[in-house]
């Protein structure tokens, strides 16, 4: 189903638009769920887009529990998954459809080890900085779960979501480069499996005293 800039799948990406993604060499990643409890709150949306500015909107069925085409992709080595707030997002790919998604680029994180004169690493801060464009977050806290009768707003919302990402992956990188903080960066990311894997056994502050 076709919105003008943006395509919407049911359940998995089409044999087409996943040949065409395996091609790039990053991808910008979203997901929308029913809150931000992975074991309660469920996953409806998952987002995508390519340095194209292909976007892509995957609805996931209730009850579903793989997409061979989303995994295919997520897990692929050579493309960089590019996420803000990657922590969450890869639990509930995990939780859900049993992803292993890497390798991976989280915005927030470089934001907050490079944007230090700045206490706001919101995905609309941060795109506002950076892109000069102003994110309507009106649909953010809307109920995802009826993912058959989603509104153009909702939908809309939702592309938006991964179309700045790429753009403000390379900006991040240039200023985590030029203030000798990109291998911290790195690193940061590398960790971000195991911190999801004990989320998802539910450890807390495992490494406070």
């Amino acid at each position: 189903m076709a919105f003008g800039d943006f395509q919407v799948y049911d359940g998995d990406l089409s044999d087409e638009a996943i040949a065409a993604y395996l091609q790039v060499d990053a991808i910008a990643i979203d997901t929308e769920t029913m809150g931000l409890l992975p074991f309660r709150d469920r996953l409806c949306l998952v987002q995508l887009c390519d340095p194209q500015g292909r976007v892509s909107v995957v609805r996931i069925l209730q009850g579903q529990t793989s997409a061979p085409h989303l995994q295919q992709l997520l897990e692929a080595p050579s493309i960089l998954k590019v996420f803000h707030f990657a922590r969450f997002d890869i639990a509930t790919l995990r939780h859900y459809l049993s992803i292993q998604t890497a390798p991976l680029f989280c915005t927030k994180i470089a934001s907050k080890l490079a944007r230090t004169y700045s206490s706001k690493h919101g995905l609309k801060e941060v795109v506002q900085e950076l892109e000069g464009i102003e994110l309507d977050k009106t649909a953010q806290s809307s109920d995802w779960g009826n993912v058959a009768n989603l509104s153009n707003e909702q939908l809309r919302y939702a592309a938006n979501d991964v179309r700045y990402l790429l753009s403000v992956r390379h900006k991040l990188t240039a200023m985590l480069k030029r203030e000798q903080r990109w291998e911290l960066a790195q690193q940061c990311f590398d960790c971000l499996p195991t911190i999801v894997a004990l989320d998802l056994m539910q450890y807390q502050n495992i490494f406070e005293h």
